[in-house]
């Protein structure tokens, strides 16, 4: 319980601009993943699925995912800065993860349980990079909700785009954890 407690404690979001560019190799990525497919599945859906870039690909990916930025939004909402993040955020992560839900064909399942599925199968790999020194930050930001998302990483009209993982590694001390309420605010008993 120690060892578990630990690292869910130790876990902490590190933006990429934080990492240091230093690579993972693919095979561990593949460990996280293998990880992350032992997440709990109502009707053994497991709706999470995962695109990933490493290498050249990273770059690639973030460039494209600028000029998805740049091509759909409106004028008026466009802001050259965020073009310019969404373009190099990837500069010193190792790898990307697009992760997606692909919504099963048992209409049983609520959608929201497919979505839990996937955020925790999300959980498994930042616990087993945190417990490996790998840092992650999960992103929401850019086209990440946008059917144009959706397209380009080849899914269907009721799959969802949940986020871009950033894997790297970092030179940064885990800064210390907090929570804003005492759990007793969050919890009852009865």
């Amino acid at each position: 319980m120690e060892q578990i407690a630990a690292v869910i404690r130790q876990r902490r979001t590190v933006k990429p601009t934080s990492m240091n560019g230093k690579k993972i190799a693919d095979e561990t990525v593949r460990e996280l993943l293998e990880l992350a497919d032992w997440a709990p599945t109502h009707g053994l859906t497991e709706p999470w699925y995962f695109v990933v870039y490493s290498g050249d690909k990273v770059q690639e990916f973030c460039r494209e995912h600028a000029e998805m930025y740049k091509t759909y939004t409106p004028a008026a909402a466009y802001i050259p800065g965020n073009y310019d993040k969404l373009g190099t955020q990837g500069n010193l992560a190792s790898h990307v993860v697009a992760v997606c839900m692909k919504r099963g064909s048992n209409p049983k399942i609520p959608e929201i349980e497919e979505i839990a599925a996937t955020a925790c199968a999300v959980e498994n790999i930042w616990l087993a990079a945190t417990a490996q020194n790998i840092a992650m930050y999960w992103g929401s930001g850019g086209m990440t909700y946008h059917p144009a998302m959706q397209d380009y990483l080849g899914l269907g009209d009721d799959d969802k785009v949940m986020g871009f993982l950033y894997l790297g590694y970092t030179e940064e001390a885990p800064r210390p954890g907090r929570r804003v309420k005492p759990l007793e605010e969050k919890v009852k008993w009865m």
